[in-house]
């Protein structure tokens, strides 16, 4: 495995250092729960990272928040686009709107509605599209051309990377050294933002990320040792329904990450559960895909000191009862 000190990377542990301190004061500091319950099923001391307590609900605002502030004063007079299934939107309405500007969102059609609402709530201009038709990365780059837009995408972008890694730094600076971090991945932003600040901070610590067994991109992509594209998943986990990996997170990945989980719907149905009857917390589906590693003890070899990212909690309560009613 790389050592992230001495690698070519493109976002480096200082760009995650940077990013923290771009962020202070505007993104929330997120709290690290323990549970004896869950380090009781797990075998082993569990430190969970809330996002779910972000601005936003996710993890998202740290990297969107860092992109967008970086942006000069004649990009941010004409306005961001994105494109996102649903917390990237958040993310970017949310930090446009702290930045004075304005934000233009493609998300897909079938987005559950609490997270179209949120983003049209945080004064975005949604523009919708069919994710099993379209592809979302050509509509996203010809919407913000033909408006004259900055593009922010959900993770192929270094400050986004640098961004999202700060969740993993701020976890670190809490718990102390772990021996191993468990990420959830989708296109790998938040899995290579995480993996360079941990290596960087602990050398030797194990960082796994965590897919649905139905959108396996990433592992197929690590173990064959470059991208591959799958039909697009078909999960409840709708914010890890990537096809293929980002091209910029894969090179960081490729080289840092130990390895990938993957869980059922199933077993993240028991993780959302978990989290809500015995931790008090909500989390979307996508959110409890590391939750859901540990406790269906998908994890191995396990180590003594483990940290998970709980990415988010956008999920309505509608949607919410009708998964853990099941």
């Amino acid at each position: 495995m790389t050592d992230v000190r001495n690698a070519t990377l493109p976002v480096t542990a200082e760009d995650v250092r940077e990013a923290a301190a771009r962020i202070e004061g505007v993104a929330h500091r997120t709290p690290v729960l323990r549970s004896r319950t869950l380090d009781e099923l797990v075998g082993a001391q569990v430190f969970v990272k809330c996002e779910n307590f972000q601005r936003g609900g996710s993890f998202k605002f740290r990297g969107a928040y860092n992109a967008a502030s970086r942006l000069t004063a004649e990009q941010r007079a004409k306005g961001i686009a994105a494109y996102s299934s649903g917390n990237h939107a958040q993310a970017i309405a949310l930090a446009a709107r702290e930045l004075g500007t304005t934000a233009v969102i493609l998300m897909p059609e079938d987005t559950p509605r609490a997270k179209i609402e949120a983003t049209a709530g945080y004064g975005a201009e949604i523009v919708t599209y069919d994710r099993y038709t379209g592809d979302r990365t050509a509509i996203g780059q010809a919407l913000a051309a033909e408006r004259g837009l900055a593009l922010i995408p959900p993770y192929e972008h270094p400050h986004v990377i640098a961004g999202q890694g700060t969740a993993a730094l701020e976890l670190l600076e809490e718990a102390g050294e772990l021996d191993a971090l468990v990420v959830p991945v989708g296109g790998g932003g938040l899995l290579a933002g995480s993996a360079i600040a941990a290596k960087a901070a602990v050398p030797g610590i194990r960082v796994l990320g965590v897919e649905p067994e139905a959108g396996d991109d990433t592992k197929r992509s690590l173990e064959l040792g470059r991208r591959v594209s799958i039909p697009v998943p078909r999960t409840i986990a709708d914010g890890q329904a990537a096809e293929t990996p980002g091209e910029l997170t894969f090179s960081v990945n490729r080289e840092l990450v130990d390895g990938i989980a993957l869980v059922d719907d199933a077993q993240i149905l028991d993780a959302t559960r978990f989290a809500f009857d015995r931790m008090k917390i909500v989390v979307e589906p996508s959110g409890a895909t590391g939750l859901a590693a540990l406790l269906a003890h998908r994890i191995d070899p396990l180590p003594a000191r483990i940290g998970v990212v709980v990415s988010g909690g956008n999920i309505g309560a509608e949607r919410f009862a009708a998964l853990i009613d099941g």
